[in-house]
């Protein structure tokens, strides 16, 4: 099964124009494993299946990998901040932080067993650069160069609670299923979607798309 496994991922990976090592591969695969395992205790996710886990969770959260990087590359790259809010299981802030080592990876989680495993999963995958925090995200300063979530809430509250935790030319990123339309009428005034870009997931046959947002002053 791991050896199936693997091989969807690399594949996966290979569609999605990403460049792995080995190291990485065998690290989102442990994450996996690990995800599974203090799932039976901490129930971080309701898929359970480790081939449904591989489409839904993992290739799903890498599929907003290039499109991070890219938008990291413009900006000039290393030493940039990016805060997970609602990460839950550490998707996708893992498998950023297993992408791209040399982010700071912030993961806060309301819950504090979810971000216990953050903690879990950054020493067992020695991921130095990856934090879990037990807090609401109101209560956060920053500066975070990224804030993204994945299926976290309205793109209003979303940006609304992590305002203040925002650099000064930071920018959100949401990931999305459809395009959401009433949720981009619904922001305020002074947050700009400035692209929504859309996400095509190995495997999984429905519709992504990430929501790019930065203030407007």
């Amino acid at each position: 099964m791991t050896a199936a496994l693997a091989e969807r991922l690399r594949a996966g990976v290979q569609a999605l124009g990403l460049v792995l090592d080995d190291a990485q591969i065998t690290r989102l695969l442990d994450f996996q494993n690990l995800l599974q395992k203090w799932n039976k205790v901490y129930n971080l996710t309701a898929v359970r299946n480790p081939e449904e886990m591989l489409t839904h969770h993992l290739l799903d959260s890498l599929a907003a990998v290039a499109p991070l990087q890219r938008y990291l590359a413009q900006q000039g790259g290393a030493g940039r901040r990016l805060l997970d809010v609602g990460s839950g299981g550490g998707l996708p802030g893992v498998v950023f932080a297993i992408c791209c080592p040399e982010l700071q990876i912030s993961c806060v989680d309301t819950v504090a067993k979810k971000a216990a495993f953050i903690q879990q999963a950054a020493a067992a995958l020695g991921l130095k650069y990856l934090h879990g925090i037990h807090a609401r995200v109101e209560t956060l300063p920053g500066p975070f160069d990224v804030i993204s979530c994945r299926a976290f809430a309205a793109l209003a509250d979303f940006t609304t609670w992590s305002r203040q935790a925002l650099a000064p030319q930071g920018v959100w990123l949401a990931m999305k299923g459809r395009h959401p339309q009433d949720e981009i009428a619904a922001l305020p005034a002074d947050v700009q979607v400035f692209h929504v870009e859309q996400l095509a997931v190995p495997g999984l046959d429905a519709e992504r798309c990430i929501c790019w947002m930065r203030p407007v002053a």
